[in-house]
C-alpha cells in the first residue's frame, strides 16, 4: 500500500487517509476490558462486516450489512439457526460497549482524530509487535474533552501503513477502559461476497 507524505502530516491524518484505499481487511482481534477478554476473527469488506468467535461464544458468527442496517447472527455452529438483530441491539455489543456498526478500524480512527482535534498528538517511541516496526502515538484530549468515554488513546500504528495494529484507551482518571490487538492485519485481499452472508 503506498503512504502518504509524512514530513508534515499529523499521524493519525495519515492513518486516515490510508484506511482510505482499504477495500477489505482480515485480522484476528483480542481485546481486553476489564475482566472480559474476547477474540474474533473479523473480516471486511467496503462496510460489509463478518465476526467468528474464538472466545467467548466459540462457534458463533455473525455479519453486518450496512445497506439493509441488519445484523445476522447464528449463535453456534453446530446449529442451522439464524437471528436477525438490530445493529444497535445490546446483546451483540462488546464488553467495552461497541457496536458493529463501529467496529471497523476506520471506526477507530476517527474517535482518535475528533479526540486529536481537541488535545494533542505526540509520538512516544518505536516498538516492535509481532515482528512488525510501529509507532507508538498518544492522542490526548484536553482538561474536559472525552470521545465515547475515551480521554487518552495510545495507537501503535505499522511504520509502513500507518494502520494500527495495537490500541489502548483510557478515561479522566487514568483507568485503561480497553486494549485491542490486531493480530495478523492483512488487507485489500480477495473476499468474496458470500463470506458475508450466513445460509
Amino acid at each position: 500500500m503506498r503512504t502518504e507524505d509524512r514530513s508534515t502530516d499529523n499521524p493519525i491524518d495519515i492513518a486516515l487517509k490510508n484506511y482510505e484505499r482499504v477495500a477489505t481487511y482480515r485480522v484476528t482481534l483480542r481485546s481486553k476490558s476489564g475482566r472480559s477478554v474476547e477474540e474474533i476473527r473479523y473480516y471486511y469488506k467496503s462496510g460489509l462486516v463478518r465476526m467468528e468467535f474464538i472466545s467467548p461464544f466459540r462457534g458463533a458468527v455473525l455479519t453486518y450489512n450496512p445497506a439493509r442496517n441488519e445484523v445476522l447472527l447464528k449463535p453456534l455452529r453446530i446449529t442451522n439457526r439464524i437471528v436477525a438483530l438490530s445493529p444497535e441491539n445490546k446483546l451483540i455489543r462488546s464488553a467495552a460497549g461497541h457496536g458493529v456498526a463501529k467496529s471497523d478500524i476506520g471506526s477507530l480512527l476517527k474517535v482518535a482524530a475528533e479526540l486529536r482535534s481537541g488535545g494533542t498528538t505526540h509520538v512516544i517511541s518505536k516498538e516492535s509487535i509481532a515482528g512488525r516496526q510501529t509507532l507508538l502515538v498518544r492522542v490526548t484530549g484536553d482538561e474536559h474533552i472525552a470521545v465515547s468515554g475515551i480521554h487518552e488513546y495510545d495507537l501503535w500504528l505499522d511504520e509502513e501503513t500507518y494502520l494500527p495494529l495495537k490500541a489502548r484507551a483510557y478515561g479522566f482518571a487514568g483507568e485503561c477502559m480497553e486494549e485491542i490487538l490486531m493480530d495478523d492485519l492483512e488487507t485489500n485481499i480477495d473476499l468474496p461476497d458470500d463470506l458475508f452472508s450466513l445460509s
